[in-house]
């Protein structure tokens, strides 16, 4: 089914706009919310998940009014927020089982079933009489996700699932994802580009309550594709190529400066082209230099 957002504003007592008429729809599949720290990623995951009310707007999950229709849209989602707690000395079956009942799983002989398989579907099940407390942060995430999975929710939002995991337990992690996102909508909230790179064919952008691109994944980095230009730098020169040129990022490599450019043309100065992906896109957008409207054709 379809998530379909329209005109969603949200504006806090201290007067900071969250989110500003947002409109925006959300295909089945895996779908990417990029945006910084304080873009408005979580107020919006949070009205999603009907914990928050918003001032003026509608949504729609396919015929259900999310915002009306609270009871039906819990029995259709799965969440897994950005601060997950876990009861320390809770084993994970135990807490998983508890979960079950709450989701309405009163037969205990198809609550032990549906256990065992998230546990198995999430790589707990050798470690399910295991403390919660003695998890490490990529296991209590994968547990975050079991518990989301109860009653095979059709709506699944994860705000911020990777934040602090190694890379060993964020590849885990993503193939998790990946296998979930089949047959469902997964709204996958992050300001990480490489997790919405991985596993989105579909993604929005966000900045200051503001939705600023929208769409398939590889048709929004293939707009910004012919307007990378790359160059190293010592990093005392950084300072005069910004005055220059329109940069959008700069990271070390062996000790000296990359630094990519966003430019219609060759801005000269010794710059090649590059090949644009989606941390191009992302950074062009935020700070301002892409248009949506301006491609490659």
């Amino acid at each position: 089914m379809e998530l379909r957002i329209r005109n969603l504003s949200k504006t806090y007592a201290n007067g900071v706009v969250a989110l500003d008429n947002i409109s925006l729809d959300i295909p089945s599949g895996m779908f990417g919310l990029l945006g910084p720290n304080g873009a408005g990623k979580s107020t919006l995951m949070r009205t999603l998940a009907t914990l928050q009310e918003c001032d003026t707007g509608s949504v729609f999950f396919g015929d259900v009014d999310v915002l009306d229709e609270k009871d039906e849209v819990r029995r259709l989602l799965g969440y897994l927020p950005q601060d997950f707690g876990v009861y320390p000395k809770v084993t994970a079956y135990e807490m998983l089982d508890h979960f079950a009942v709450l989701k309405g799983l009163s037969s205990r002989a198809r609550r032990r079933e549906v256990v065992d398989g998230l546990l198995q579907q999430t790589n707990l099940f050798d470690v399910r009489n295991q403390r919660l407390g003695t998890f490490s942060g990529g296991m209590r995430q994968r547990f975050g996700i079991a518990q989301a999975l109860l009653g095979d929710p059709k709506l699944i939002i994860v705000d911020e699932p990777t934040a602090g995991l190694d890379p060993q337990e964020r590849v885990r992690f993503h193939n998790l994802l990946s296998d979930i996102g089949d047959e469902r909508t997964v709204i996958l909230s992050t300001h990480i580009v490489s997790d919405v790179a991985d596993l989105c064919a579909n993604m929005a952008i966000i900045n200051k309550g503001h939705l600023l691109v929208a769409g398939p994944t590889q048709q929004l980095v293939d707009d910004v594709s012919c307007k990378i230009w790359a160059r190293i730098v010592d990093k005392r020169e950084l300072s005069a190529f910004q005055q220059r040129h329109n940069v959008i990022s700069t990271r070390l490599l062996s000790g000296r400066t990359l630094i990519h450019v966003y430019s219609d043309h060759d801005p000269g100065d010794g710059f090649e082209e590059a090949i644009g992906d989606l941390e191009d896109l992302y950074f062009a957008t935020i700070t301002g230099r892409h248009n949506p409207s301006d491609n490659c054709d």
